[in-house]
């Protein structure tokens, strides 16, 4: 089974170009993703994959995901390899994702960079929470309710 589910931070905003043929968005980032267990110096090492989503997935990474972000990415690992303008030849691996999602909310988002001034933001971008519903009575403590024009897809 090739299966990869990750969680972290982008380290760049999205990289998006277009086949020359068939005009699918390619999207292509790397995230930052924590190892589980410490080193023997008691540090937390991270590791930078490469991801590469299509289509659809593509087009909303371009236009929801920032640097900075936490973001979820479940998919699949492939390699591959090319020779470069030298004549070596280069071994490549990344995540080609078949699911990309948000993984902290807009008020987090807000609260960190007020702490933390990672300027990948800039003027909106990323995800929206939804205004609070009119009615919460109905809706759990912490839940509101989402509407068509809330979903950025």
């Amino acid at each position: 089974m090739n299966s990869v589910c990750l969680v972290g931070r982008l380290t760049r905003d999205p990289e998006v170009r277009y086949g020359s043929q068939s005009q699918m968005a390619i999207a292509r980032f790397s995230i930052a993703v924590d190892r589980p267990v410490p080193d023997r110096n008691g540090e937390r090492q991270t590791d930078y994959p490469n991801i590469v989503c299509f289509g659809k997935s593509a087009e909303f990474v371009e236009k929801y995901f920032k640097k900075g972000m936490r973001v979820g990415v479940t998919g699949r690992l492939q390699t591959g390899s090319y020779t470069n303008k030298d004549g070596a030849k280069v071994f490549t691996t990344e995540v080609a994702a078949d699911r990309v999602e948000f993984m902290e909310s807009r008020s987090e988002r807000e609260s960190r960079e007020g702490a933390e001034n990672f300027g990948g933001y800039g003027n909106g971008g990323g995800y929206s929470q939804p205004a609070p519903a009119q009615n919460s009575s109905a809706i759990p403590q912490g839940f509101s309710e989402l509407t068509d024009d809330d979903i950025p897809f």
